[in-house]
């Protein structure tokens, strides 16, 4: 059961150093000059990308020199790939980009830099940006972004530990979400919900899939998990984490950050370039867990052209909006045993318009929904309309956790969070841990204790309850009010008392008006 301090301290999750990522972005912004967001993130992006190569590259190519001696051939690119590393070509090296970066060809050697690497290591194929030569690419600027971003430590071992560059990377994807609005929410996925998801399903093993995964947070954060809990009580220290990963994306571009996302962190997955409703690229996959953030309320998405579909198995959702289409291809990808976290915006919990409604009731009523949780608003980049999450489960007696056939898990955190900015909002690591901590207990996890309904907060109902509310999902409608603490002051002592207050606040505003009212007089602007 979650405690909520109003003025509970953030919680930062690596040693790195308070403030690093936000002075770098605050160096990076003021190098943007006139330039449009959404054609910077990819010049930045890009270079970082580059730069990290490079470092895993130079340190492991300083460990080879000094094994020449025993036959060890530092120009060998089989020396690198044997120990996940790529193999970067010497023109790609940061060393020689950063002595060219005042040169005006500097462009040039960053876009012939990427292709290099390209062409040595397939599996980035396409993925690198190259258009760094282009006219309208202030070049002194770029040059200057290159010093800036030459002074990033990462061949330390420290650095590596916390994951440097990792942070800086999805902290710059963060401010550039920011940056773009409504557009940033295309790529970007805000850590504290992604995190939440995360926690709530737990994905230790098997596989993982994500079929809107946007920059691949979902993943980032799904490894951070596994090596968070490698050792500790989530698993019972016994065995080690082991997923693979699937995910498409239908933006090129933002395809291509989720691609450089992952590689950053030496993270192998299936990241497949399609639209998922027309071009599923991984139609005959079975997920053990399935993590997803889909855009809100799309209206494009094709429907008409999807009438007759496999994957419609709880009704045809309406052409004029993708909500319940992302749902039923979530759950037709569900492994047997598959639990599912996504995010959708709230009218999914109580839309009827265009068959919405009976799509949520058959999904009610086959026994998949396990878990509600209203989200407090302002979270999101993208989008100021409400969110929720879905909690979804193909098996719910399957033996891991107890039988929880016939009930529902509503859960309203929308009282949670703090304003990071007069715009945003996040939910502490306290609030995640306690909101999950309310899941896990109440689906019967070893060792998360017992299970109680908090009014205000969460409620486990019984199917026969939401049939009542007509199958409405709505946590508020379930929770009740949050019980007040009682004063044990009698009524009669405290009407007294309020009325005694109330006489006085009249008896000085009285004064006060008076006060004005000489001013005013004095001022030739009152009644004689």
């Amino acid at each position: 059961m979650p405690g909520r301090k109003k003025n509970a301290k953030r919680t930062h999750n690596s040693g790195a150093i308070v403030g690093y990522e936000a002075q770098l972005w605050q160096m990076a912004d003021a190098l943007r000059g006139s330039m449009d967001a959404a054609e910077y993130k990819h010049v930045v992006l890009g270079l970082i990308f580059l730069k990290y190569i490079s470092d895993a590259f130079e340190e492991r190519h300083a460990c080879l020199e000094g094994e020449r001696a025993n036959g060890a051939n530092p120009e060998d690119p089989d020396e690198y790939r044997a120990h996940s590393i790529f193999w970067v070509p010497p023109a790609a090296r940061w060393t020689h980009l950063k002595a060219q970066a005042r040169q005006p060809m500097v462009g040039q050697l960053v876009d012939d830099a990427m292709a290099g690497i390209e062409r040595d290591n397939p599996a980035l194929k396409g993925v690198l940006p190259k258009d760094y030569a282009r006219p309208s690419l202030d070049k002194t600027r770029l040059g200057q972004l290159i010093d800036m971003i030459s002074n990033i430590k990462v061949g330390d071992e420290a650095s590596r530990a916390n994951d440097i560059l990792g942070r800086v990377y999805e902290y710059f994807l963060s401010q550039f979400a920011s940056a773009e609005g409504k557009k940033g929410g295309e790529f970007y996925t805000p850590r504290c919900v992604v995190k939440l998801l995360v926690e709530m399903i737990e994905p230790y093993r098997g596989r993982v899939y994500d079929p809107c995964c946007g920059s691949s947070g979902m993943f980032v954060q799904s490894v951070e998990f596994l090596r968070a809990h490698a050792s500790g009580n989530g698993n019972g220290g016994k065995t080690k984490g082991d997923i693979s990963i699937y995910g498409e994306e239908s933006n090129y571009t933002t395809w291509r950050l989720a691609k450089m996302n992952l590689a950053i962190r030496g993270i192998e997955g299936q990241i497949a370039h399609g639209d998922t409703f027309h071009n599923d690229r991984f139609p005959d996959l079975k997920a053990d867990f399935i993590l997803a953030n889909p855009p809100f309320n799309v209206s494009d998405w094709g429907g008409e052209r999807l009438r007759d579909e496999k994957r419609w198995q709880f009704g045809v959702p309406p052409a004029s909006n993708a909500n319940f289409a992302w749902v039923e291809h979530i759950v037709y990808h569900l492994a047997p045993a598959g639990v599912a976290g996504f995010v959708l915006a709230n009218g999914s919990m109580s839309s009827n318009q265009s068959g919405e409604g009976e799509i949520r009731k058959k999904l009610i009523e086959a026994d998949l929904v396990d878990c509600m949780v209203a989200l407090p608003g302002q979270l999101f980049y993208s989008t100021q309309i409400p969110a929720c999450l879905w909690f979804l489960s193909r098996d719910r007696k399957n033996g891991k956790f107890r039988d929880r056939r016939g009930h529902v898990l509503f859960i309203d955190a929308r009282k949670l969070g703090r304003l990071v900015d007069r715009t945003h909002r996040e939910l502490i690591d306290e609030e995640l841990a306690g909101i999950a901590a309310t899941y896990h207990a109440w689906r019967g996890e070893k060792g998360a204790g017992e299970y109680a309904d908090v009014p205000g907060f969460c409620k486990s109902a019984m199917l026969e309850e939401v049939r009542k509310h007509d199958h409405v999902l709505t946590p508020g409608r379930y929770v009740g009010a949050e019980l007040q603490e009682d004063d044990s002051e009698l009524f009669d002592d405290k009407m007294k008392r309020l009325t005694a207050t109330l006489r006085e606040q009249q008896a000085q505003a009285a004064r006060f008006d008076a006060a004005i009212a000489i001013n005013l007089r004095e001022l030739g602007y009152g009644q004689a």
